[in-house]
């Protein structure tokens, strides 16, 4: 029997009845959800958390009445909206309710926004007028608006897009807005600004939110309760106080172990969750998580549990371990071994590779024909030295990608110098695996046509391919896979073994983990450490988290517009930044419980940089002098009172005011 999962006077905007959605894909039969039970309430913003295919969208879709028609005869329960039953009801009635009361912000605002109108129009439609379309994006926080009305989106940040279809959302002052990974990806100082906007919006006009996503730390920031799916079921639901302090569920004791944090011990690996989620083709029967649980018991395999109570009729979870049993597992740590540890760094170690003073420009578009001069790097100076970590910090924007380009041959710089170690052969692991890895190739053959630069006879090529796979977690069987036939992880372990099958002397990661589940991104970050610890290479890491680039690295590096600001060991740089930029960046890391500050504007444009210290516009420390045109400012190395820091891996930062750092 199924336990109410609210109180009945409670009043509600949305309401799932044991909903179960079905596909056939490839002609193979995928249940999505089974048997689904939940509620939204009036007023309040649900945080609906899970790794990806745990039917989180399959949800919002069939809240939205936008359910594929394929998936119909597969489709039965209630979903109820604003009295109507989404999935019975005509498209007409469904397209009123979307209209009258629903909502909807998607994870990539530039496959919702009309890439041909411009942004003033796209508002004013869902507005119903251009006034309205203005005080709506003042709402959401867009500066210029009055400018930005006559913007396309490609001429907007990804924070900005995402505000503009947060104003389209809200324009019908709907009930409820569902919102499906509206910050996965964004930099985490946007990512903020989003998540302060969305719980500002639901207070000034009263909606519900359900939001959407794969990290219970962002849904923490926001959410009064949080929801929890697992293969298209309801593992725990509650008060967000209540499952982020007494989590009752493995799976959710799991997700939380997952996270990065700014107080991650660093010397144990990352906590991931072992295996991976089910094939919604085969799903196995009794609890879906009982082959990942720490905890399964044998009625596990054949019971498939219903949320019950735990302690109040708020909490509920479905599980049949007891809870105390989950609670210890929450308190469980990882061990510390050999194997696991950071390798420490070789005092005579020489230079992997080197850049110094380099420049990187490129020419764009600017409407009506013309062209502009786009600053990607302006005389960065960096070394990385043998078997060294250093990570790369900043917003979208700053130049992370570019010098990773221009280390790894991608891209020519017109000024400085780039020059490589002994080994000379950098690799390059690019955020979307699947991109990378040419479609029409097997595994064996994208790893083949490395080792074929070796000259090593065939027989000889698998073997070492094999090898690399199994370095990196992978069966034989995926061998002749195809990429489009690997999940997410798959593929990224994939492009790592490609990368490493010839070890490189430098190893070149482009945000391998920003658009991860966060158990994926924990088993991606154990794995780069090892291969680093194995072979002895190099690592430079690009990241927009300051959490992540202290798990991975020994120094950090923290670039605004094209420029670094601020360089130091990895540890320091975290406990004491110096940099007005770093400290926001610090800020703006999600952690349970506590709402982080927005950092207050948007990145300059590198078409046209402010002068003197970029940063300034922003900088609450920022003085006349600042923006003074003649200002050139660089790293310098910090003094501890009268004496200078002469250390190798000593503190620079680019501030005119070290005093009031």
């Amino acid at each position: 029997m199924r336990a109410p999962l609210a109180p009945p006077t409670t009043a509600l905007v949305a309401e799932v009845v044991d909903l179960h959605v079905g596909f056939t894909r490839n002609g193979r039969q995928v249940e999505a959800v089974r048997g689904l039970d939940l509620q939204v309430r009036a007023g309040e913003v649900l945080g609906l958390v899970g790794e990806s295919g745990s039917g989180k969208s399959v949800l919002s879709l069939a809240l939205l009445g936008l359910l594929p028609e394929a998936s119909q005869p597969r489709t039965r329960g209630v979903v109820r909206v604003a009295g109507i039953d989404m999935l019975t009801a005509s498209p007409q009635v469904r397209r009123q309710v979307r209209r009258d009361t629903l909502g909807a912000v998607f994870q990539d605002p530039m496959t919702s926004l009309n890439p041909t109108m411009r942004i003033g129009r796209q508002v004013a439609e869902a507005a119903g007028s251009g006034a309205e379309a203005l005080r709506l994006l003042r709402a959401v926080g867009i500066p210029d608006p009055e400018r930005r009305l006559g913007s396309f989106p490609h001429e907007l940040s990804g924070g900005l897009r995402q505000r503009v279809m947060i104003a389209m959302a809200v324009a019908g002052h709907p009930a409820l807005v569902v919102a499906d990974e509206p910050t996965t990806a964004l930099d985490v100082t946007v990512q903020a600004q989003v998540l302060a906007l969305v719980r500002r919006l639901r207070d000034d006009i009263g909606c519900s939110v359900l939001l959407i996503t794969h990290d219970l730390g962002v849904a923490a920031q926001v959410a009064d309760r949080v929801a929890v799916m697992y293969a298209g079921r309801l593992a725990e639901v509650g008060p967000t106080a209540a499952v982020l302090q007494a989590p009752s569920h493995p799976y959710t004791v799991g997700l939380m172990k997952s996270r990065l944090s700014l107080t991650t011990d660093r010397h144990r690996p990352v906590q991931a969750l072992r295996g991976g989620a089910p094939d919604p083709a085969d799903v196995p029967p009794g609890c879906g998580y009982a082959p990942r649980c720490p905890l399964a018991m044998d009625p596990c395999s054949q019971t498939v549990p219903d949320p019950l109570p735990v302690g109040t009729s708020a909490h509920l979870r479905a599980c049949l371990a007891e809870p105390s049993r989950v609670q210890d597992l929450a308190l469980t740590a990882a061990p510390v071994t050999a194997a696991t540890a950071v390798p420490a760094q070789r005092v005579d170690a020489g230079w992997a590779a080197r850049v110094g003073g380099i420049e990187k420009t490129f020419r764009v578009k600017a409407g009506r024909g013309r062209k502009a001069t786009l600053s990607a790097l302006r005389r960065v100076s960096l070394d990385v030295r043998e078997g060294e970590s250093v990570a790369i910090v900043g917003e979208s924007g700053s130049g992370k990608s570019t010098l990773l380009r221009v280390l790894a041959g991608l891209e020519q710089h017109e000024r400085g110098e780039v020059e490589l170690g002994r080994g000379g052969r950098p690799q390059m692991v690019f955020q979307d695996a699947g991109a990378s890895l040419t479609p029409w190739l097997t595994v064996g053959e994208l790893l083949d046509e490395r080792l074929r630069t070796e000259g090593l006879p065939r027989q000889e090529r698998r073997t070492r391919a094999l090898a690399a796979l199994a370095k990196v977690g992978l069966p034989e069987a995926v061998y002749g896979a195809r990429a489009s036939e690997l999940s997410g992880g798959q593929r990224q372990r994939v492009a790592l073994a490609r990368a490493t099958v010839v070890p490189p002397e430098v190893l070149l990661c482009d945000e391998p983990t920003s658009a991860l589940d966060v158990s994926l991104a924990a088993t991606v970050l154990n794995l780069v450490q090892q291969l680093r610890r194995e072979l002895g290479m190099a690592v430079v890491f690009v990241t927009h988290d300051l959490s992540v680039a202290r798990i991975v690295a020994d120094r950090i590096a923290v670039m605004y517009l094209g420029r670094i600001v601020e360089l130091g060991d990895a540890e320091e740089v975290i406990r004491s930044p110096k940099h007005p930029y770093t400290k926001a960046l610090l800020a703006a890391v999600p952690d349970f419980g506590v709402a982080p500050p927005a950092l207050k504007g948007e990145p300059a444009s590198p078409l046209s940089p402010p002068t003197g210290c970029a940063f300034h516009p922003r900088c609450p420390l920022a003085v006349p002098d600042c923006a003074q045109p003649s200002l050139d400012v660089g790293l310098e190395r910090l003094r501890v009172g009268a004496d200078l820091l002469l250390d190798a891996d000593s503190r620079r930062v680019a501030c005119i005011r070290p005093k009031e750092l």
